[in-house]
C-alpha cells in the first residue's frame, strides 16, 4: 500500500512538473494575444526605464486563456517577485496585509477571481493601490487606536472572468485593462506542438491543427485533450498522433468537431427540445440540466456565444440557426 501512495505521489509531482514546464517565462516564448503581448511590451519597458513599478494591471476573459501564466510573465519581465493568490482564500483584511506585508519594493501580487474578494478587504486595497499605505485599527473597545501601515511599491496584478462584477471603484484603480480573447486554430496548433515536445510525445501537424480546432479556442482545454489523446495513443501503442487518432480519442470523450462537449450538447438541446430553443433564462437552463448558473456563464455560455451558437436577448437565451444546422436538426424561424 505504501508503494501505491509512493506512486501516485510521484506521478502527481509529475504531472505538476509538467504544468509548469507548459507554461512559457517571457513574452517572447508566450504564444498568442499578439496586441495584448505588444501593449504590455511597450508598458514593460517604460517601466523599467523609470525604475518604477509597473502600474496595476487587470487581465479579464473566459477561463483558461492563460491569465496566471502571463501574470508570471510579466513579473518575469520586470525582474521582480510574483506573490499568487485568489480572492475567495483572502477572507478578511488580515490575510491581505500579511500578504501585502512579504512584498519587496515592486513586487507583484497576483489575485486570481478578484471579483469574489470581500467587500471589507476590496476597500483596503484601494488606499494599498494608490498611495502604498494602509490604516487599521489594532486593539478593541477603548484601547483600540489607528495604524498607519506604509507598504512598498508594487503591482497588484487582478485576474477575472466576470469583469462585470468588479465594483467601479475597484476597475477604476487599475491603469492597465485589458481583455484577454479565444485562440485562432493556427496558434493553439502551435501551443499543442509545443505541449507535445514536453510531454514527450511526436505529433503530426494535421493531428496538432485538428486537435486545436475542437480546443474551444482554450490553451487550458487543448493541453487537457492532448494528454487523452496520448492516453490512447500509447494503449494503441502509436509512435505519434495523426488526425485520425485525435478524431477516435475526442469522439470516445464525446468532444464533437466544434469542440462542443455533452454540456455544451445539453444546454442547447435542452433549449431546443423544450423551450422550442428560447428565449429561456440562465436559471431555467441550470435548472434542466443540473448545472449552476456560475458554472454555465463562465465556463460554457462565452464559447457558445463567441461560435454564434447562442444569442442573449432581453428575453433570455436564444439557440441561432447555426447551432441546429451543427446538431443537423430543422430550424423553424420564430416571427415576432
Amino acid at each position: 500500500m505504501a508503494d501505491d501512495i509512493l506512486r501516485d505521489t510521484t506521478a502527481d509531482f509529475q504531472e505538476e512538473h509538467l504544468e509548469k514546464s507548459l507554461r512559457p517565462t517571457r513574452l517572447s516564448q508566450y504564444i498568442g494575444q499578439e496586441p495584448l503581448k505588444e501593449r504590455l511590451q511597450v508598458y514593460i519597458q517604460a517601466a523599467r526605464q523609470r525604475e518604477e513599478p509597473l502600474d496595476h494591471v487587470l487581465l479579464y476573459g473566459p477561463p483558461g486563456l492563460g491569465k496566471t501564466t502571463l501574470a508570471m510573465v510579466i513579473a518575469n519581465e520586470m525582474g521582480v517577485g510574483i506573490r499568487t493568490t485568489s480572492g475567495p482564500a483572502i477572507e478578511k483584511s488580515g490575510d491581505l496585509l500579511a500578504l501585502l506585508n512579504e512584498l519587496q519594493p515592486g513586487d507583484v501580487l497576483f489575485i486570481d477571481e478578484i471579483h469574489r474578494m470581500p467587500k471589507t478587504v476590496e476597500e483596503m486595497l484601494y488606499s494599498a493601490m494608490e498611495d502604498f499605505y494602509v490604516d487599521i485599527i489594532a486593539g478593541e473597545g477603548p484601547t483600540a487606536r489607528p495604524i498607519h501601515f506604509p507598504l512598498p511599491p508594487f503591482t497588484l496584478i487582478g485576474a477575472t472572468t466576470r469583469a462585470g462584477m468588479l465594483s467601479q471603484p475597484l476597475r477604476d484603480r487599475f491603469g492597465i485593462v485589458e481583455h484577454m480573447a479565444y485562440y485562432t486554430t493556427q496558434e493553439l496548433a502551435q501551443i499543442i506542438t509545443r505541449s507535445a515536445d514536453v510531454f514527450a510525445t511526436t505529433i503530426q501537424s494535421e493531428g496538432a491543427f485538428e486537435l486545436a480546432r475542437r480546443s474551444r479556442g482554450t490553451p487550458r482545454v487543448a493541453n487537457r485533450l492532448l494528454r487523452r489523446v496520448r492516453d490512447f495513443a500509447m494503449v494503441k501503442n502509436r509512435q505519434e498522433i495523426d488526425d485520425a487518432m485525435v478524431d477516435f480519442s475526442l469522439d470516445l470523450l464525446k468532444v464533437d468537431v466544434a469542440g462542443l462537449d455533452e454540456v455544451d450538447h445539453k444546454i442547447l438541446q435542452t433549449m431546443i427540445n423544450f423551450y422550442q430553443g428560447g428565449p429561456v433564462g440562465v436559471n431555467t437552463i441550470a435548472a434542466n440540466i443540473g448545472e449552476e448558473v456560475d458554472t454555465i456563464e463562465s465556463m460554457y455560455e462565452p464559447y457558445l456565444l463567441q461560435i454564434g451558437f447562442l444569442q442573449r436577448t432581453p428575453r433570455g437565451r436564444v439557440v441561432t440557426q447555426a447551432a441546429y444546422e451543427h446538431l443537423q436538426l430543422p430550424y423553424i424561424e420564430k416571427k415576432g
